[in-house]
């Protein structure tokens, strides 16, 4: 198996979901679908089936038997070894002690803001801010949901942490949308955006 099965950051999830309880792929799966949408946007049932393929020949994880629901067919369900609980602990106290930069799509984005020119930037930073808060309070009622099911708030903390981000995500851009229309955010005039149908630059160049 690839050594880039194991650094995956689903494995860090699955070793997380382990300590917690033995379970099959297919209830891992269900489980990262319900405490975070960022997992879920970027696991499918193959990548994770191959993450714990990987887990387990690395001897992090291990089979723990069959389990049988219904009329469903019998699953294996995996369990945490020692060393997979050990790797679990060095992963989790490397990455929450470091602050590394990551790199989303949106900082990519926001970083040419420029082009879009001053009408464009701030439609679409107003079209991303509130497609953000329509999310971020769904989040929030999925959340008060689950506290008030009683899942523990450890279980979730990740979910706060996320709602945390995406408040102030939402923040920064109303305060930039606000200095667009007050002129206090100055465009230079070689990034004014030509009108539609208007040739560039460089095709009048040629």
């Amino acid at each position: 198996m690839p050594r880039r099965a194991l650094d995956n950051p689903i494995a860090l999830a699955v070793l997380g979901l382990l300590l917690e309880n033995e379970a099959h792929p297919y209830g891992m799966l269900s489980a990262l679908h319900e405490r975070s949408d960022h997992h879920a946007a970027g696991i499918t049932r193959g990548t994770l089936y191959n993450t714990v393929a990987a887990l387990v020949d690395a001897g992090w994880v291990t089979p723990r038997g069959q389990h049988r629901t219904g009329n469903r067919p019998e699953r294996t369900v995996y369990a945490l070894t020692p060393a997979g609980h050990a790797e679990l602990v060095r992963r989790l106290d490397a990455q929450i002690r470091d602050p590394a930069r990551e790199f989303s799509r949106f900082l990519g984005a926001v970083s040419h803001l420029g082009a879009l020119g001053p009408a464009g930037a701030a439609e679409a930073l107003g079209e991303r801010v509130r497609r953000l808060r329509e999310r971020t309070a769904a989040d929030e009622r999925r959340l008060a949901g689950a506290l008030a099911a009683g899942v523990p708030r450890l279980h979730v903390i990740e979910a706060e942490y996320a709602l945390s981000l995406a408040r102030a995500e939402a923040a920064w851009i109303d305060a930039v949308i606000d200095d667009i229309r007050a002129g206090a955010l100055e465009w230079p005039a070689a990034m004014a955006v030509p009108p539609t149908g208007a040739p560039t630059q460089e095709e009048t160049d040629a």
